[in-house]
């Protein structure tokens, strides 16, 4: 029996950078619209194979576009070392509804690129943040597309089966070797 194809109950909000300090406090990159998102969790997971694991948050604070946030157990530097590279998650429940057309990232990742042609670019490895739109970074076998996160270019995206449709004659120039 094939599974039911379903949205991740999990969504990534930061990834730690490193450790600060020698009290276990790390630098977190935040992965969410506004770093203000951060004041209404207490709580955030780390990934260990399929399992989520929960990380008691003790202190935040925000310097910059960064958050630096102690754990409860992880009182050193030697523990805080252990995040370092984790992806940190929160339960998709604990975000609210998203405005229409818009997408959290890690149901973007992984994606399947196509055409409305049908031609596959590849699958969608990052979103890059710009000032006025978000990018995607496609790999594929032809190699690497950035396609842009406009209206005009994505004609659709459905991330139940992980596929963003887009239009290529939009993308004009952006594709690899088009002869």
């Amino acid at each position: 029996m094939g599974s039911m194809k379903k949205l991740q109950d999990y969504l990534t909000v930061g990834y730690v950078l490193r450790p600060r300090g020698v009290k276990g406090e790390v630098k977190v990159e935040p992965l969410t619209d506004s770093i203000e998102q951060f004041n209404e969790w207490d709580v955030l997971y780390i990934k260990d194979g399929d399992q989520y694991y929960p990380l008691k948050i003790i202190t935040k604070r925000y310097i910059r576009n960064s958050v630096y946030i102690s754990f409860e157990g992880y009182n050193n530097m030697n523990m805080a070392e252990k995040l370092r590279g984790q992806y940190l998650w929160i339960p998709r429940d604990q975000i609210g509804d998203l405005p229409e057309d818009t997408f959290f990232i890690a149901d973007i990742l992984g994606c399947e690129v196509r055409t409305q042609e049908g031609v596959t670019l590849g699958k969608v490895e990052r979103v890059i943040h710009t000032g006025s739109n978000d990018v995607y970074l496609v790999k594929g076998s032809t190699g690497e597309v950035l396609i842009p996160g406009l209206k005009k270019v994505i004609l659709d995206i459905d991330i139940i089966e992980k596929e963003i449709i887009v239009a290529a004659q939009e993308l004009e120039g952006l594709l690899p070797d088009e002869d």
